[in-house]
């Protein structure tokens, strides 16, 4: 667990955790320059119980942490977890179970329960994640959902043969990592909520929408150029250039056009991208004679999300074509 500025729901995610039918773990916690409470939360926790190892130091983001506590973990099986979700007490006991029952699967993560700011039940988002590996590589063909972060258990050896986390996919840094283990293991999902999984304004994958989605697209990109059996250009990456530069990283024409037709189309359905600089991704994606289908209903939304101005240079665009 990567711990910044948590404190709001930090306790309850350690609760859930310490309380696990299957106790024989460690509970790696690194507390990535905290400006809140949250160090003083984690110094108590670790008092209590033994099985925590917390590390304390100056913020170096996300993915430097994760890679770091991969490194640090002494057991051959790692899970996630975030600050600000719940485990189901079984969870560990259930996916640890999956794993040495099958092992030619390298990671296993769960169906995950919503839950808002409040610990209240949402409605939930979509379709629950594939659970066998031929469904996950059908469902990476299709570009849906492979793992609820947060909810993997994974075989440490097969994450570090794969590179560990990368740089350049901040905020779609799971999803990166999936693609790129789907060619070296098996990948799964348990059919049962083992986590519950807040939703809330502040949290990092509503703040940052534009950026995850242009990852995310960049990260499948990759995959299919390796799938091809081309060599990956984002692999020694320590941040994804500007999006114009596609064309010349990938090496052929129409590279960026693509991603960001693909990028603008699912931004659409975000407050956070279309208040932000994804709504000039989306104006760029119509003149460069993109498609346009379903983006009346579009002009609607924003004018619904509180961006009437939008709204309205939206709809401009929309009679120049």
């Amino acid at each position: 667990m990567s711990v910044y500025n948590g404190e709001r729901y930090l306790a309850q995610a350690i609760e859930s955790v310490l309380a696990q039918t299957f106790a024989d773990f460690e509970f790696l916690i690194l507390d990535d320059g905290s400006r809140d409470g949250s160090r003083a939360i984690l110094e108590r926790y670790a008092k209590s119980d033994a099985r925590i190892r917390l590390t304390l130091r100056e913020n170096r983001g996300l993915i430097v942490s994760l890679n770091e506590l991969v490194a640090m973990a002494q057991a051959p099986i790692i899970a996630r977890m975030d600050a600000d979700d719940i485990c189901r007490s079984d969870r560990f006991a259930v996916q640890y179970a999956f794993l040495d029952a099958h092992p030619e699967y390298g990671v296993v993560g769960s169906w995950s329960a919503d839950i808002d700011g409040e610990g209240r039940p949402l409605a939930p988002i979509g379709e629950d994640h594939p659970c066998t590996h031929d469904e996950m590589l059908a469902a990476i063909a299709r570009g849906g959902q492979l793992i609820c972060h947060p909810s993997a258990m994974m075989r440490r050896a097969v994450v570090l043969e794969a590179g560990g986390y990368h740089a350049a996919f901040r905020h779609c840094e799971d999803l990166d990592l999936w693609l790129r283990l789907a060619s070296l293991t098996h990948l799964g999902n348990i059919p049962e909520r083992l986590l519950q999984y807040r939703r809330y304004p502040e949290q990092v994958s509503s703040r940052h929408a534009t950026e995850q989605q242009i990852g995310s697209a960049v990260a499948r990109l990759a995959y299919a150029e390796r799938a091809a059996g081309r060599s990956d250009p984002t692999a020694d990456l320590e941040r994804l250039p500007p999006l114009d530069a596609f064309d010349a990283l990938f090496g052929r024409e129409g590279v960026t056009r693509a991603l960001r037709g693909k990028i603008a189309l699912h931004l659409v359905y975000s407050r956070e991208a279309m208040g932000g600089d994804g709504f000039a991704l989306l104006l760029k994606h119509i003149e460069d004679g993109g498609e346009t289908q379903g983006l009346w209903r579009t002009v609607i939304r924003l004018a619904r999300f509180g961006l009437p101005g939008r709204a309205l240079r939206l709809a401009r665009a929309l009679l120049a074509r």
